[in-house]
């Protein structure tokens, strides 16, 4: 892992902030190894991701915050963050009876392809306990209804906090979480649904969408917010389906999508690549 600081600049587009940011780096030895910058053209917003080395960097690693506040945010009245490459995030998976999101996050996970910790998974049902107890993960089982939820999600939200959690992944979650639990971690929830989704609603979208004879199909990946299903976009990918799938086949590649799209949005946010803006998102390469 890097040894890198990173920078997620938003603010009005004006003249000179490139030029203050740069000279900020330059000026205190900083190596710039990334940057990245786009201008939303409706909103004139400016988005900007710099990444430089620490090593040789004239600022110490607790003080350049305070430091790029005073003498760069400030006069550019910046919405701004900074990043570490060598920190590792917290994440806390959180899943129900479907194996497939779950299983490929465990497998990047383990094989060091992701470098998070995952200290402690959540889920619904027991289903998975086996497969924690296999990787040494603690399991915590809380049999949500309706008549619980909220001392069940008091429960999960006083765990998350004990992990010290960075990040909630929703690997198939079969649960809508509250409004209460969302504002515990904005921007810091990520979930996945097919692409059947308004379309073919209900138990079985992949028999609806079958019948109706759909040409591809796909998944999103966004952040939670209050509104179900609605948060900002992180990924989006599409399959091919020809008359020739079997609802069989169009759940396989429906399942192969979404660990995939999943997979991709979790890699852009722990590597710092996203600026949520309004209900969207500005994702760097």
């Amino acid at each position: 892992m890097k040894d890198t600081a990173i920078l997620l600049i938003s603010c009005t587009d004006q003249s000179g902030v490139v030029a203050a940011v740069t000279d900020f780096l330059q000026k205190n030895e900083g190596n710039i190894l990334n940057l990245d910058e786009h201008i939303d053209s409706e909103t004139k917003q400016f988005f900007m991701r710099v990444e430089w080395e620490l090593p040789g960097f004239g600022i110490p690693k607790d003080k350049i915050k305070d430091y790029f506040e005073t003498l760069v945010a400030k006069r550019f009245d910046m919405d701004w963050k900074i990043k570490f490459g060598q920190s590792i995030p917290k994440a806390a998976l959180f899943v129900s009876k479907h194996a497939h999101c779950f299983f490929d996050i465990l497998n990047r996970w383990e094989s060091g392809e992701w470098k998070i910790d995952i200290p402690l998974i959540i889920s619904n049902h027991e289903k998975f306990k086996h497969i924690a107890e296999r990787h040494n993960i603690p399991y915590y089982h809380f049999p949500i209804t309706k008549e619980n939820k909220k001392e069940m999600e008091a429960k999960e939200k006083a765990l998350l906090k004990e992990y010290n959690i960075d990040l909630i992944i929703l690997a198939r979650y079969m649960q809508i979480l509250t409004s209460d639990f969302i504002k515990e971690y904005p921007n810091r929830i990520i979930n996945i649904h097919h692409s059947s989704l308004p379309a073919f609603p209900g138990a079985n979208p992949y028999r609806s969408a079958y019948e109706r004879g759909v040409k591809i199909m796909g998944a999103t990946a966004h952040y939670v917010t209050e509104d179900l299903d609605a948060g900002p976009i992180i990924v989006q990918d599409i399959i091919p389906i020809s008359h020739n799938d079997s609802i069989r086949e169009m759940k396989r590649k429906g399942k192969d999508v979404e660990k995939r799209v999943l997979a991709q949005a979790v890699w852009e946010h722990i590597n710092h690549k996203v600026i949520p803006y309004e209900n969207k998102t500005i994702v760097f390469s």
